[in-house]
């Protein structure tokens, strides 16, 4: 490939994280307008418009307004190749945000300047912060009524324990914003349609000399480990404040890093063999060809369209012809990459979440992905027996997404599906009357504790009305525990058996 150490540092792959309705979609859209792949932006806010998201490509989301799928958007601007995953917002998709995170070399964290730090944005954090990648906060929605500037830092600091290093300072919100001041270029990005209040201005120089004073030095090797954040203020519903984030954020976000095997080899990205590992396995992207494809991160050496590669689980050889890159609903077929792009490999059921394909002889595997033990139990029937084939189909797909666990009864085979939160049933259901035309009514089994036993431990006896026994979709034996008390009980009657969270 020409010039693969140039494509290499060109670029730049980040996840954007936030609570529900921090404006996440909103500043995902206004990097688009950006790089100019998108000419307008859309809104999910209202559920009968019709401009919509363009990273919410999903029917539910758009009726909902919405994010419960990782998107993946990619485009260019000043010389960079940047690579966006878009993550859901709802906390019961966490699962998939956990594995997105795991797939980027640093994260935007948007938090409304009117509410700050959040649980769900908190949550993620923590997820980040183990990682010790880059983290840029952007606080979002300073045309309206916010928060004090130095109340949001301080809780920043505080709720979560990172550093942080405001980059430029709001002057004013709501009603009476004057603009940003640009602390590292010594100027103010004035707010268009701005009413004067000198009085603001005067008051917020005052807070960037105090910040001069006693706030944190600039430290860009602590921006590098996530342990010192910068802090941007601004509003992307109004495009404010979001061009002079992107540059900053291209200046110090980090090029594709190297990545540890689960033997402890290091890969490094310049190497000339390709590896990659699959995050994320959506059905039904176009609706009309009923495709199924899994997203891989490159994380070493360069793909080029029809390369052979093995899947590391299975030892199967794979060509990888039918290989795309993403603009929401748009795609096209791509011919090369490199590591820190994401690309979609069009699958007929060879991959699983966490695969790791590799070129060449020698064996890479990453490690594997986080994975939620379900909280919450549906048993699923169809409602006409006639679409039995279809009713399968869907379900299996949609297991293998992710986001859905499935068990089956022991003895009689009847379908059980778990999950972390009541969204994730409602998604599943929708999808399987939308994508596979099969109406589904669930027998709520309710809130379980899920545990896996050693086929060599199990005796069928052990099921009782309080711990019933299933199977998962490996054919592992599962009890799902009425409660804890339950479990505990079943402890102190069986001490020898191990009960295991996770498979």
């Amino acid at each position: 490939m020409e010039n693969f150490q140039e494509q290499l540092k060109s670029r730049r792959t980040f996840a954007i994280i936030s609570h529900p309705d921090a404006g996440k979609t909103t500043l995902t859209e206004q990097l688009l307008l950006h790089g100019g792949v998108i000419r307008e932006a859309g809104t999910v806010k209202g559920r009968g418009s019709h401009k919509l998201a363009s990273s919410d490509w999903m029917a539910i989301e758009q009726q909902r307004g919405i994010s419960v799928t990782s998107s993946v958007l990619q485009f260019n601007y000043d010389g960079k190749r940047i690579n966006i995953l878009d993550t859901p917002g709802h906390e019961d998709f966490s699962e998939d945000t956990y594995r997105t995170l795991m797939a980027v070399d640093s994260v935007v964290m948007v938090v409304d300047a009117a509410k700050g730090i959040e649980p769900q944005t908190k949550k993620l954090f923590e997820i980040v912060a183990q990682r010790g990648i880059p983290i840029f906060t952007f606080f979002n929605k300073i045309d309206r009524d916010a928060r004090p500037a130095l109340d949001l830092v301080d809780e920043l600091e505080t709720i979560l324990g990172i550093q942080a290093y405001p980059m430029n300072w709001p002057m004013g919100s709501g009603q009476i914003l004057q603009g940003i001041y640009d602390l590292k270029h010594n100027q103010v990005v004035p707010f268009k349609n701005a009413t004067a209040h000198p009085e603001i201005v005067e008051e917020s120089m005052d807070e960037i000399e105090l910040l001069r004073d006693a706030g944190n030095e600039f430290d860009q090797e602590a921006i590098a480990q996530g342990k010192l954040t910068p802090v941007f203020f601004g509003s992307a519903l109004v495009n404010f404040g979001v061009t002079e984030f992107l540059r900053e954020y291209l200046t110090y976000a980090p090029a594709p890093a190297d990545m540890t095997t689960v033997d402890d080899q290091i890969i490094v990205p310049e190497s000339t063999q390709f590896s990659g590992f699959v995050f994320k396995i959506q059905a039904n992207m176009d609706p009309r060809h009923r495709d199924r494809i899994a997203f891989v991160r490159i994380v070493s050496g360069a793909f080029n369209r029809g390369m052979d590669v093995t899947l590391q689980r299975s030892g199967k050889k794979l060509k990888l012809s039918n290989v795309t890159q993403f603009m929401a609903e748009e795609r096209e077929n791509v011919q090369t990459a490199v590591p820190g792009d994401i690309i979609g490999v069009y699958d007929t059921g060879n991959f699983q979440i966490g695969d790791t394909i590799y070129s060449g002889k020698k064996n890479v595997q990453f490690p594997d992905l986080p994975t939620f033990t379900p909280e919450l139990f549906n048993r699923v029937v169809a409602k006409d027996v006639m679409k039995q084939k279809s009713y399968h189909k869907g379900i299996e797909q949609l297991v293998q997404e992710g986001t859905i666990q499935l068990y089956k009864s022991w003895q009689g085979g009847e379908y059980i599906i778990g999950a972390v939160g009541q969204l994730q049933f409602e998604v599943f259901q929708f999808r399987m009357e939308n994508e596979y035309n099969v109406e589904i009514q669930f027998e709520p089994i309710g809130s379980k504790v899920a545990r896996w036993v050693s086929p060599d431990q199990l005796d069928e006896k052990m099921a009782s009305n309080r711990n019933l026994l299933v199977k998962d979709r490996y054919d592992q034996p599962v009890f799902l525990f009425e409660n804890k008390f339950a479990m505990n009980w079943f402890h102190d009657k069986y001490p020898d058996v191990i009960l295991e969270e996770k498979m």
